[in-house]
Order: C-alpha cells, then sequence, then structure tokens
C-alpha cells in the first residue's frame, strides 16, 4: 500500500510514474516519484512482443487498483536501435535490433493505448543518464556521457541538460579502436563490425576471448590491462568530441575492482595534454565517476524520462 506519509485526507500527494528499462534478458518495471519514493518495482524476462509487453502493462494496472492511484506519464528506455524521430511513421517503433522477435514493434503507441498516459520514449542508457543526472553522480551537470560496458556497450550523451539525437541516437558502442593484433588477435564479436568497442570490450567478448566471465577473472589477468586500454581510447575520442563535464561508466564490466582506477590513469595519458581542463587533469576520479544510482540508474532513469513529459 502506499506510505501513509504520502496520504493527504486519504488521497495521494505524490505524483507517481510508470518506468520502464527495457533489455535483453528483463524488463525492470517501476513505480515511483524517485529514489526515495518507490512503491513497486517488478523484474519480467525478456521472450517476446506478444508475452513480455502484457505482463508489463498488467503490472502497472496491479500496482494502480491494488494503491488507488493514478499514473502520471510512462517512461521507456528501450534496446535499440530505435526510431525517435518524432516526423516518422515509425517513431516509437524497435527497429533493427538483433533480437530478431522485437524487430519492427511498435512500442510508444502500445503503451499509451494501453496505460491511457503519455509514454516519453529513448534509449535505455539515455534514460540512465537522465536518473544519473537528476539523482546520480551527474547532478549539476549540463554536458555529460553515461556509458555501461556489460552485456552490450552504449551510451547517453546529455547536451544542455537533453539527450543528443540526430538522425538517429548515438551508438557509441560501435565506435572503432585502435586494435593492435600482435598484443589482441581476438578479431571481436559483433556480428556488424566484429572489432569495435563492443566486440571488443563487451561482458561476452571478455567471455569469448578468455574462456570465462568477466567476473571470475583474477584482478591481476591480463583481461584487465587489455580492458581498461580499449575503455581509454573510447573515453579519449568521446572527450575530443563532446568535451563533456562528467562521464559515467555503469554496467557489470565496471563492477571489476580497481579497473576504474586503470580507465582514469589511462585516459588522460592517451590525451596526452591535449585536452587542458582541470578536473579531468586535477580530479580525474571526479570526471570519471561509477553511477551514483548503482544498479538503478536504467530504472529511475526510465522515470525521470516520464517526468520530462508530465
Amino acid at each position: 500500500m502506499i506510505n501513509q506519509n504520502f496520504l493527504i485526507n486519504g488521497e495521494s500527494m505524490t505524483k507517481w510514474y510508470a518506468g520502464v528499462e527495457a533489455g535483453g534478458t528483463k524488463f525492470n518495471c517501476i513505480v515511483a516519484s524517485g529514489p526515495e519514493h518507490i512503491l513497486a518495482e517488478i523484474r519480467i524476462p525478456t521472450t517476446t512482443p506478444e508475452e513480455t509487453l502484457p505482463k508489463v502493462i498488467h503490472f502497472f494496472e496491479q500496482v494502480k487498483q491494488e494503491n488507488q492511484i493514478r499514473l502520471e506519464s510512462t517512461g521507456l528506455g528501450f534496446f535499440g536501435p530505435i526510431c525517435l524521430d518524432h516526423e516518422s511513421s515509425h517513431y516509437g517503433w524497435i527497429t533493427s535490433t538483433p533480437k530478431l522477435a522485437w524487430r519492427n514493434t511498435q512500442v510508444v503507441h502500445y503503451f499509451e493505448e494501453q496505460l491511457k498516459i503519455p509514454a516519453a520514449f529513448d534509449t535505455d542508457v539515455t534514460a540512465a543518464a537522465l536518473g544519473e543526472g537528476r539523482w546520480g553522480n551527474a547532478q549539476g551537470c549540463r554536458h555529460f556521457i553515461y556509458i555501461t560496458i556489460g552485456t552490450g556497450i552504449g551510451g547517453g550523451i546529455i547536451n544542455e541538460g537533453k539527450p543528443l539525437h540526430g538522425a538517429i541516437h548515438p551508438e557509441v558502442g560501435h565506435m572503432f579502436l585502435p586494435h593492435d593484433r600482435s598484443q589482441d588477435p581476438f578479431v571481436g564479436i559483433c556480428p556488424s563490425h566484429q572489432d569495435c568497442w563492443e566486440g571488443l570490450a563487451s561482458g561476452p567478448a571478455i567471455k569469448t576471448r578468455w574462456g570465462q566471465p568477466a567476473e571470475t577473472l583474477p584482478a591481476n589477468h591480463p583481461a584487465w590491462q587489455l580492458e581498461s586500454d580499449y575503455i581509454a581510447y573510447a573515453l579519449g575520442n568521446l572527450i575530443v568530441s563532446f568535451s563533456p563535464e562528467r562521464i559515467i561508466l555503469g554496467g557489470g564490466v565496471m563492477k571489476i575492482p580497481g579497473l576504474i582506477a586503470q580507465v582514469r590513469a589511462k585516459t588522460v595519458a592517451c590525451l596526452n595534454g591535449y585536452v587542458q581542463n582541470e578536473k579531468l587533469l586535477q580530479e580525474t576520479d571526479q570526471f570519471i565517476q561509477l553511477p551514483g544510482l548503482g544498479d538503478r540508474a536504467g530504472e529511475l532513469g526510465a522515470i525521470a524520462l516520464a517526468q520530462t513529459i508530465s
């Protein structure tokens, strides 16, 4: 039930929002107004649209009924690629995703029709970026980047406090990095590009290259020297391209002890003094950070996304 602190004359005075962080293995669904006010949440396995989406709707309807509340809007942070062009007839669709069952799936219209409230739509990493900007370690920043390094690699770029979009949305995980095949003969696993950043440094790439999951590799394993090299190259590219005030690194791979310290030092080294930014050079531990919201960055980011249209 609703916490009684939020009730006046029997009615909720808190504005509640629905949030969906849609990933390749699960949908994280939440009803909240922020990190301190979470009413309900659930994890729903990602199977097919026909099976998964009705379960998500049922969860939100059940929360509304049981707690006698109304929802203001829905924030949908989805795996991509997705169409964010409001002028396109395919706005609000999942498009050329490698998850074949989800290709050409209409998302926004479905949620708006089922829940009868407006829906804000963006990538899952952009939603996480918005969450970090609102409540996490990017508070106070107008220009910052959120990166997730896990099953895949993706990034949300926030410019002037708003998500950066173009012809499509940023796909930073597919940038091309220096790949010294004498040091790393691994060909990469990306089905489109082989040795792009995601193909070389995602969680599945680590497992394929070394024969075991990242979390089972010891801290002194050569995997981490290589991984920190690739992450630093990518961050160097992002810094000279977008001039962020801060970079947040999330995802399962970044939980490896000591990895972020290596990334910080190597990022500064690879820029070789070209970017004269005091915070980057003197306060690197503040410039490159882990998520303040931890594993909740995506789902709380979906709430922050919903609040952009309420």
